[in-house]
């Protein structure tokens, strides 16, 4: 009996999570049975410790009652099925699955290896084969946004622009499963593994041995003797940092203007957005999050600005807090904006640990606005200037190359706003 309570609680710790309980994200199985066998009240759950016999309370009974079919089928497995089966990998999939069952490709659960991976990405460094992907949960490709500079992908030929097709024999890559994907091509230093790309017409398949890659968010350099430009890569590790240190290292050079590339960038963390924002801004609103019980929070800047007049560079690839701080300059600090239109993601995740195995998940919480309130979530940021890439250029442009005619723009409005100033 112990055993079920336990397996009932598990389940609903994964439920309530996906309903939006209050306290449960912050307590833990072994604290909810230590509750049950501990508490005496007789609204609450009891159980004698020389017992298998647990007492629940009619309203913990009623919401564990929900998950009787659950039970029901791991019993038949136990019992029927030909082989031994993994109690704890049933579980997993049935936690992936309550998340899966919104429909939300934003929201997901995370193995603990997976969560574990996804924290050594911030750090900035890993071992692998050394992509960048973007995902695009309409269509399902999987689209190299970037290849590091020195990776093992350089080397082996791959380019930006190619298409993740395959990885290894048998895993055909869509944007549902390329954390999985992604797993598989991390590994240890030194072994090999087998990535098809589509390039055109060209299906073409390198063995690429994985090494350590070190993450660089962000390059910097002057067009001229007055117009900056800055690469940001994605919102994650220290690159508001990084991102601070080049403006103030393009101020000492001469910048007056400062055109921010965030084409293929598709995101990372808000306050990150918000750090960068906030060197352009004086005190004010970056973004707005609504929440479902009408709850609003503005993350906001601090009074204390670099004066550059401002350019910002964008793609379809451009989402997430790519969308938030192009917004957010767009609004408030006469930024022009460059580019097509992006990618349309206007929603807040957040990233909780769930349990001492490791394992965490995704779950959306709210949807944004830019500060003068425009919506963004399947809509995007309309450029001010509409420009797009010449037919057959896959954007592999070394950094500051005019020949990229989406940059070459970006620097001719850069132009025309330094003259009026």
């Amino acid at each position: 009996m112990k055993k079920k309570l336990a397996l009932i609680l598990c389940l609903v710790l994964a439920a309530c999570l996906v309903a939006g309980c209050t306290y449960l994200p912050t307590v833990g199985l072994s604290s909810l049975y230590q509750a049950a066998q501990s508490a005496t009240s007789t609204d609450t759950a009891t159980a004698s410790s020389d017992s298998d016999t647990v007492t629940i309370s009619r309203e913990q009974y009623e919401r564990y009652q929900q998950f009787d079919q659950l039970l029901t089928i791991m019993d038949i497995v136990a019992q029927d099925y030909y082989q031994e089966v993994d109690t704890a990998t049933m579980i997993e999939g049935a936690s992936a699955g309550l998340l899966d069952a919104i429909g939300d490709p934003y929201t997901f659960y995370y193995t603990p290896e997976a969560y574990a991976e996804l924290w050594e990405d911030d750090e900035g460094e890993y071992a692998g084969i050394g992509i960048q992907i973007s995902g695009n949960y309409l269509t399902g490709i999987c689209t190299v946004s970037r290849v590091f500079a020195n990776s093992p992908a350089e080397a082996a030929g791959v380019h930006k622009g190619d298409i993740l097709y395959r990885v290894g024999e048998d895993l055909y890559v869509t944007a549902t499963n390329l954390d999985e994907a992604v797993s598989i091509m991390r590994g240890t230093p030194g072994t090999t593994v087998d990535v098809t790309f589509l390039r055109g017409e060209d299906q073409l398949t390198f063995t690429i041995e994985r090494a350590t890659v070190n993450i660089n968010r962000v390059e910097s350099g002057m067009l001229d003797d007055q117009v900056g430009y800055i690469i940001l890569y994605e919102f994650s590790g220290d690159c508001a940092e990084k991102f601070t240190e080049a403006v103030a290292q393009l101020a000492e050079q001469g910048a007056k203007g400062l055109i921010i590339d965030l084409r293929d960038n598709g995101g990372g963390w808000v306050q990150d957005a918000t750090d960068i924002a906030d060197i352009f801004l004086d005190a004010g609103v970056v973004c707005t999050a609504r929440y479902r019980d009408g709850y609003e929070y503005s993350y906001r800047t601090k009074d204390g600005k670099t004066d550059m007049a401002l350019v910002v560079l964008v793609n379809e690839n451009s989402a997430s807090s790519s969308e938030i701080l192009t917004g957010c300059l767009k609004d408030r600090a006469d930024a022009t904006v460059v580019g097509v239109t992006t990618y349309g993601k206007g929603i807040i995740q957040a990233v909780m640990q769930i349990d001492e195995s490791g394992a965490g998940m995704q779950l959306t919480v709210a949807e944004y606005v830019t500060p003068n309130g425009n919506a963004i979530h399947k809509i995007g940021i309309t450029p001010d200037v509409e420009v797009t890439l010449d037919e057959g250029d896959n954007g592999m442009h070394e950094f500051g190359d005019l020949t990229d005619a989406q940059l070459k723009r970006a620097y001719e409005v850069m132009l025309e706003k330094l003259e009026k100033e």
